[in-house]
C-alpha cells in the first residue's frame, strides 16, 4: 500500500515532466546570455593594472559612457 506522500510526489513529478526540457533550455540560454553580457561589460570596464595599453578584441563592441 502506497502512502499519501508518495502518491503526491509521483503526481507532481508526472505533471512537471513535460516542462523540464523547456526549463532546461531557458536555463542554458540564460546562462549563455549572462556570460556574453558579462564579458562585454568586463571588456568595456576600466582595465586592470597591466592591461591599460592592451587592445580590445574586434568582436567586442565599444560602448561609450
Amino acid at each position: 500500500m502506497r502512502s499519501f506522500a508518495y502518491m503526491s510526489l509521483m503526481e507532481i513529478q508526472a505533471a512537471s515532466a513535460p516542462y523540464f526540457s523547456s526549463i532546461a533550455v531557458v536555463g542554458i540560454v540564460g546562462f549563455i546570455a549572462a556570460v556574453s553580457i558579462g564579458s562585454i561589460a568586463w571588456y568595456n570596464s576600466k582595465r586592470p593594472a597591466g592591461w591599460e595599453n592592451k587592445e580590445r578584441p574586434d568582436i567586442i563592441p565599444n560602448v561609450e559612457k
